[in-house]
């Protein structure tokens, strides 16, 4: 950090944290507290898509839309409970109406990937999914801001 902003220029420098949710819930408050504790300004983004990725049986490379949804909300978690600032989020999305990624309420399986996996590289949550998240976003910035719920 020192490196990276030897000024400790708020914005500066960004942690993007990405490792499913129970290791974010297990090690992400030891790197907040250093964070913290060397009085250093970093923004922390959750980039909860990539930590998330496997192989389906019929080769396909998917995410669990439950599995983000969860280490979303573990990272919002987190961050209410340290004090800190969740400052970002990153998510590979369409709003197309893509099969690439399973679960949210699209309701995509393993066996439904094959209809509408359109990806050239990684798979992407589609319009619906991707609608789920900003609506868990926008719910988790509400109620930090004592907005009533949605």
């Amino acid at each position: 950090i020192n490196t990276m902003n030897p000024q400790n220029i708020p914005g500066k420098l960004s942690i993007i944290v990405r490792m499913g949710a129970e290791k974010l819930r297990k090690n992400l408050p030891e790197l907040i507290r250093a964070v913290q504790r060397e009085g250093k300004a970093v923004v922390w983004i959750s980039d909860p898509v990539h930590g998330n990725t496997r192989k389906t049986d019929g080769g396909f490379k998917t995410r669990d839309f439950d599995n983000v949804r969860a280490e979303l909300r573990a990272f919002f978690d987190v961050h209410d409970e340290m004090g800190s600032h969740p400052g970002g989020v990153h998510v590979e999305m369409t709003g197309e109406d893509v099969t690439e990624c399973t679960g949210g309420v699209s309701s995509v399986t393993d066996e439904s990937l094959k209809e509408r996996y359109n990806t050239a590289c990684d798979p992407r949550l589609n319009g619906s999914q991707a609608l789920e998240l900003a609506f868990l976003i926008a719910e988790r910035m509400r109620l930090r801001t004592g907005l009533p719920p949605l």
